[in-house]
Formats: C-alpha cells, structure tokens, sequence
C-alpha cells in the first residue's frame, strides 16, 4: 500500500508512510474513498472539507496513477490493489486525472 499526503497549499509532497503495515495521518480529519474501475472513478464529483483526505483505491486490473496539476500532484504508479491517500488542506475546486487514462476525471471541492 502506498500513503501520501500532499500539502495543497504549497505543492509539495509530504510522505505519510509506505508499505504493507498501513499509517495513521496525522493530517486528515476524515478520510474519504474513491475507488478506480474499469477505467473510470467511482464518482465525478466529491466535496470534503479542509484537512480531509482522499484514499484512491485501484479496484481495475490495470495500472493508474493520480495527477493533480494545481497541487503539482503525481502519485507514479498505482498498480492494482494499491491505495493512495491525497491530502487537501487548502480551500479550491482540484481536477483529479488519471495521467495513463486521460479520460478519468474526477473533480474534488474543497470547502
């Protein structure tokens, strides 16, 4: 399993943990899901608040990743089975993409 958390406000990238023995975050006050099949998100449109996270879930047998241009956001590879979790600290509306598969998208509102 792959655990990130990335600081909208500035775009860098902050590593949470990495590995099979899971992580707690110390950032994300709640923790939301979107799941990755057959080629698409499960949902085109989520709003969370400011703190929360995401948890992507590759439920597909082939590879994803998540990009996020306005948080200078790319995950690298996300084979399936893995998870990534996507810190949003910041107020904003972010386009989530797939960089392998340019037409998943996914649009996160930040309030």
């Amino acid at each position: 399993m792959k655990y990130f958390g990335f600081k909208a406000s500035t775009g860098a990238a902050a590593l949470v943990a990495v590995g099979g023995l899971g992580a707690i975050s110390a950032f994300a006050s709640t923790s939301h899901v979107i799941s990755q099949a057959e080629k698409a998100f499960s949902t085109k449109k989520m709003e969370v608040a400011v703190g929360d996270s995401i948890t992507f879930v590759n439920d597909d047998k082939v590879k994803h990743n998540i990009v996020i241009k306005k948080m200078d956001v790319s995950s690298g590879i996300q084979k399936p089975g893995e998870k990534i979790d996507v810190l949003f600290d910041k107020n904003g509306k972010f386009k989530v993409r797939c960089g392998i598969h340019p037409k998943m998208k996914v649009t996160v509102v930040v309030k």
